[in-house]
């Protein structure tokens, strides 16, 4: 199975989105299908060896809509100088076209540019300069860009030719309103121009109207374009109704208009126009201010695709050149100055630094980094030059799987989200119902012509079915996004919405609770030992040690400063210790065994060897030329932010516990420190996920929290699995939910998330079900019949756009998410 996402045009409403799934639900081979109506985006799971994109494209281009793959690839801009005629044009186009893994050449001679779409891993960027300085032209500014560049200047240019539309019928509209209206208020003194006086000259005041309202329906004519046209394929939708209803008005206008040029004056009275066009205006504005505000949903992948420098400066030859960064390549060093951006992920060769990590983490305080230490693209380095070995590029970095893992969370939808689609499926046909039935019941109560005409194009303007589709993926869009600026992955609705549930949570020690290795805490020296050479010596014979311990040893050895040097000697017993030569002495290393073994008495260390065992620390005795010169204490140091996050997560209701494979001593012990008083001890790597079943077998809705491969088991088990991003990729990738910053405070900060992203959700929900219930009666003319006021299509219009407008505005509110520490 093959699982992909695609663009789909042409839909403005709920009942667009519903369309589309179906038609591409019913394709044979497509095992699912879901329509994400703020992103635009159809994401499908099918068999590959029966369907493809053509019939995919064919299901949704019947049902009255457009479908866009993805692009391959990465598309580019070239700037030429020296084009003078289009035969200029066509030697650069046959250079380009040339080169292999180059295709969708376009050269613009009004433009004086060449844009294409080229694969980095046939054809450098280089290359295809070169070939247009062979062809004989200058190659100019040159701008990478890749799919999603691509996708968001479409969606700003769509929204400027939007705003040019809107503009042009405001200018139209705005006078209509006023001829209309201005002769009904006489009170007001609104002067109309003696030429269209509707009492002197009423054809002279209705064809002023139908000339100003016929600009208005060509800027408008999307609406009538995609509603007529998915009308006649059977899945009317939001623009049906308004086409339908303003079509309506402006059809009885013209009626009314040729009436009064055969003599019926009395029809100057029962003209329409300004319902047509000031609806239309409106709706083209809420439209407007909608895809203003869904531009907005996505600002955090703006945000983190704007981390990425255009170029890098690498060092080539002792020479330092300055490339774009799609030239750059693994294996390069490239140089980042202070306060520039790491251009790509790689390993400090050389220098010393801090790095502000906040993009990938949410965590405030910089890094330090040092030879060795791993850096992230996009990351802002700090007062030091760095000089860094490339491991990752393009696709690979960890910004660019980010901004990937987001945009999928984005496309995917929350199953609170199923009962929204379902209304939506049948809501414009019911619409289409409603507006005919209370058209025809006012004509039997007696009511005239023009009461019953503005009933029906009231119900089928007011009743937008939009604010239903936008409820759920809008508020997703931005859960997702500021979850990402705060370091924590969350993979899609689902996951995002089984967050909130969950009432236990389960972490894992080592990693996780834990900094994951071993740190030397206590030195406990015996008979006049001098602490800080036994620790030297102690060292210097483990340097050689694979052990977690003896690193530990070598790593506070290395802290205090202390000269180590080579052993003469080393040999390893296996599970017991080590037994080396150090400057001419013997020294053992090891536990309680060696010793033994080797008729070294550690009476002197009972009481401290009972205390530091009892604290759940892992001991090393060290001998020296035959005496016991030391005891030495390691544990797994508990991380600094574990103890506070543990108390949160309590605060919020939710039951902590601790998984691990430890002793109940040393389980014990950390535990009590951060405190947490469910712990599950001795438990092996494939015992994990049981005993995440036995929990939920008590009611339990479970997350769990992990960062290593034998973790994989009872992340997928847990109904949410949590994977430190410092971890393993086995543990990421099982994971729903990833937490970037390597700390538990990112778990409380996805529940919180999550819980305040669902009751937005539910507030989506809520009002957009109560504009319905109520504007739709209302409209009908319900409350009218028991003396209440009756509505207008102009006020409708401007409900309308309210209705979708409110729903986009309150899931940007969670843009201002912050966690109260």
């Amino acid at each position: 199975m093959k699982e992909t996402s695609y663009s789909v045009t042409g839909m403005t409403c709920s009942a667009c989105a519903a369309h589309v799934q179906r038609a591409a639900a019913a394709v044979p081979g497509v095992e699912s299908a879901e329509v994400n109506l703020a992103a635009e985006k159809l994401a499908v799971r099918f068999d590959e060896r029966l369907v493809g994109f053509d019939a995919l494209q064919r299901a949704v281009e019947d049902a009255g809509y457009g479908l866009v793959a993805p692009m391959e690839g990465k598309r580019a801009e070239l700037g030429i100088e020296g084009m003078t005629c289009a035969s200029c044009q066509s030697a650069v186009e046959r250079a380009l076209k040339k080169l292999e893994g180059v295709k969708d050449v376009s050269v613009n001679l009004a433009t004086n540019r060449a844009s294409f779409a080229y694969d980095p891993a046939k054809v450098k960027l280089s290359e295809i300069r070169e070939a247009v300085v062979k062809a004989g032209y200058t190659p100019l500014e040159l701008k990478g860009e890749d799919a999603r560049d691509a996708e968001r200047e479409k969606r700003e240019a769509a929204l400027r030719a939007m705003r040019g539309k809107l503009v042009a019928a405001v200018v139209f509209a705005a006078p209509i309103l006023y001829i209309a209206m201005a002769h009904m208020f006489p009170v007001l003194g609104l002067p109309l121009p003696g030429f269209i006086d509707p009492h002197r000259y009423p054809l002279a005041f209705a064809l002023l109207q139908l000339l100003l309202t016929a600009p208005v329906l060509v800027a408008g004519g999307r609406f009538f374009r995609v509603g007529f046209r998915t009308l006649l394929k059977g899945a009317p939708n939001m623009d049906t109704l308004v086409a339908i209803g303003t079509g309506s008005a402006f059809l009885y206008g013209v009626y009314a208009t040729a009436r009064i040029a055969l003599g019926d004056f009395g029809f100057a009275q029962h003209l329409y126009f300004e319902s047509a066009a000031v609806v239309v205006t409106l709706v083209m504005l809420g439209k407007y201010l909608e895809a203003g505000s869904k531009n907005k949903t996505s600002e955090a992948i703006k945000k983190l695709m704007n981390l990425r420098p255009k170029t890098a400066t690498i060092i080539k030859d002792g020479v330092e050149l300055e490339v774009a960064l799609d030239e750059v390549a693994v294996g390069d060093v490239a140089l980042v100055r202070p306060g520039s951006s790491i251009p790509v992920d790689g390993v400090v060769a050389e220098g010393a630094s801090s790095v502000d990590e906040s993009m990938l983490t949410g965590e405030s305080l910089p890094v330090e980094k040092q030879p060795g230490s791993a850096v992230t693209g996009g990351s802002i380095n700090g007062e030091g030059l760095l000089r860094v070995m490339v491991t990752e590029i393009g696709e690979d970095t960890a910004l660019s799987k980010i901004i990937r893992l987001v945009e999928e969370a984005q496309g995917k939808k929350a199953p609170i989200a199923k009962l929204a689609d379902v209304i939506s499926g049948y809501f414009v046909p019911a619409v289409l119902g409603v507006a005919f039935l209370s058209a025809a019941a006012w004509a039997v109560a007696g009511r005239d012509f023009d009461f019953v005409l503005n009933i029906f194009v009231t119900v089928l303007v007011i009743a937008c079915p939009c604010a239903l589709g936008l409820a759920t993926p809008t508020a997703i869009m931005v859960g997702t996004g500021k979850g990402a600026e705060l370091g924590v992955l969350i993979k899609g609705g689902e996951a995002l919405e089984t967050t909130h549930r969950v009432d236990a949570v389960v972490l894992d020690k080592t990693g996780t609770v834990t900094q994951g290795k071993p740190e030397l805490t206590d030195v406990r020296v015996y008979r006049g030992a001098d602490e800080a050479q036994t620790l030297a010596l102690c060292a210097s014979a483990e340097r050689g040690s694979e052990h977690p311990i003896a690193r530990a040893v070598v790593e506070a050895a290395n802290g205090r400063s202390l000269p180590l040097v080579q052993p003469e000697s080393f040999r390893a017993a296996a599970g017991r210790g080590i037994d080396a030569k150090v400057g001419g002495r013997r020294v053992l290393a090891g536990n309680f065994k060696l010793m033994e073994e080797n008729g070294i008495d550690v009476s002197a260390s009972g009481e401290d060897a009972k205390t530091l065992s009892g604290a759940g620390k892992t001991l090393m005795y060290v001998a020296v030329d035959g005496a016991l010169a030391a005891l030495l204490a390691a544990a797994d140091a508990v991380k600094p932010t574990s103890k506070h996050a543990v108390q949160k997560l309590r605060e919020m209701g939710l039951e902590v516990y601790m998984l691990t494979g430890d002793n109940a001593a040393t389980a014990k012990a950390v535990a009590d420190s951060v405190g947490i008083s469910n712990v599950l001890c001795e438990v092996l790597p494939d015992g994990k996920a049981a005993e995440i079943e036995r929990l939920q077998k008590r009611g339990r809705r479970v997350a769990m929290v992990g960062d290593g491969i034998n973790d994989a088991p009872a992340l997928v088990q847990a109904d949410v699995g949590m994977a430190i991003g410092t971890g393993t990729d086995v543990a990421v990738e099982s994971a729903d939910v990833v937490l970037m910053r390597g700390d538990l405070a990112a778990v409380y900060m996805a529940v919180a998330l999550s819980r305040a992203t669902i009751r937005n959700i539910r507030q989506n929900l809520f009002w957009a079900f109560l504009y319905n219930v109520v504007g739709i009666p209302f409209a009908a003319g319900l409350f009218y019949a028991f003396g209440g006021p009756l509505l207008t299509p102009v006020f409708a219009g401007a409900a309308m756009a309210l209705s979708s407008v409110s729903v986009v505005t309150n899931a940007l509110r969670l843009r201002r998410f912050r966690l109260k520490d």
